[in-house]
This record gives C-alpha cells, structure tokens and sequence, in this order.
C-alpha cells in the first residue's frame, strides 16, 4: 500500500472512531452484576435489538473503519508480540514494530530492548528497562574514554 493511502486510511479510520459509539450491553446501566462489556441482544421482544428509537446502537458492520488499516497500531504500523530476542528476526523494520509481551521479565526485556536499538526496530513498550540499557550504554562510554585516555 501507499505510504499516502495509508495515511488517508488512518485519517479517516480516527474520524470513524471518533464518531463510533459506546455499545454498551443491554441494560448494563441497571444493574449491577452485568458488566458493560458488550454482548449481542438476543430477546423476543428486546428494544435494542428491534433498534428502537432511544435505545442503544447495536453493533453493525457500517461501524468498522477500513479494513486495509484495521488492526494496525495508531502510529500505522503493525504490532508483532515479542518474547525473546529471537523473534526480533521475524520484523520488518519498514512496516512492523515490536510489542514487548507482559509475561517477559526485566533481564530479557533489557536484551530484547539492546538487540532492537541495534537492529533500528521500534519498541512500543520499552518501559524502564529502556532506562537500564541507556545506563549501560553510557557506562561503556566511559569506560572507551577512561582507555583512550
């Protein structure tokens, strides 16, 4: 795709979006023990399934954004879940960015972080590692200048 299209794509699917509503589950503002996490309306005689005036919008196809850009992260890119530095191999730099998974603890994380600064990948989660690795970066900085001198 082109990189303009793309972007034209990404305008419009935040202009979508942003006019998209809340679908909330039937009746979930009434009580309690519902969440308001959306669930098809399935009853007979159910208002917001009959898409009554004054009730709820239910979720329809013309609600969906573009589908050349859906599922890509807001940047444009597309998301890739990292767990070890080997999966690093399997981006492209051009199109795909890295997302560090949650189950990935520091020490592989400021590995992870290390090999993607050094291979130009972006990472959308980088954390606090990223401040370990800067510190380690610049303490190899000193030690090259302490030899130098």
């Amino acid at each position: 795709m082109i990189k303009t299209e793309k972007k034209r794509l990404m305008r419009t699917r935040k202009r979508i979006s942003q006019k998209r509503p809340h679908f909330a589950r039937f009746e979930s503002w009434r009580f309690v023990r519902l969440k308001d996490q959306w669930r098809k309306p399935k009853g007979v005689d159910n208002h917001m399934r009959i898409q009554n005036r004054g009730w709820p919008r239910v979720v329809k196809p013309g609600y969906r954004g573009p589908r050349a850009v859906r599922g890509l992260h807001p940047s444009g890119y597309e998301e890739v879940m990292v767990y070890n530095v080997g999966d690093l191999s399997l981006i492209d730099v051009e199109t795909q960015v890295a997302r560090i998974g949650g189950s990935v603890g520091t020490k592989k994380r400021v590995a992870i972080l290390t090999e993607a600064i050094s291979q130009k990948i972006k990472v959308l989660n980088p954390g606090r590692a990223l401040d370990l690795v800067e510190k380690e970066e610049e303490t190899e900085d000193n030690e090259k200048e302490a030899d130098a001198e």
